[in-house]
């Protein structure tokens, strides 16, 4: 089974489980943080293949952890792809999120079938199959 690293940066509990066990049985190794610092600093210790960014979050927002970990990779030579995660739905957030660096943007609640063909839309292949 394939093992994409993931790192899913997700402040609510609720949302974290959900998303962590949609995931994982579709055989992603997720490490999760519970808010933007936390993001940025799992990225300086860890290459992830693909990060799941909520956009609103204590601390620091997803908007700005996600422009501090493009800083990172440029000086790493490194490129994640990120997914911004939100419950709004204007086209403004999503506009934002491409805006600081983001590459795709989905609206909550999770659904695994949109984030399989979100996945494919920037070039993320990982789903050994589609059921």
């Amino acid at each position: 089974m394939n093992r994409t690293s993931l790192l899913l940066v997700e402040d609510n509990v609720l949302n974290q489980k959900l998303i962590f066990l949609n995931l994982k049985k579709s055989g992603f190794d997720i490490d999760i943080a519970r808010n933007g610092t936390e993001a940025v600093e799992r990225v300086k210790e860890k290459e992830y293949s693909l990060i799941l960014m909520d956009i609103m979050m204590p601390i620091m927002d997803g908007y700005e952890a996600t422009r501090l970990i493009r800083e990172i990779e440029k000086k790493s030579g490194r490129r994640s792809r990120i997914v911004g995660l939100t419950a709004n739905t204007y086209d403004a957030d999503k506009h934002r999120c491409l805006e600081a660096g983001m590459d795709a943007f989905l609206t909550k609640p999770f659904d695994l079938e949109i984030f399989k063909d979100t996945l494919r839309t920037i070039g993320i292949n990982c789903f050994e199959t589609d059921q």
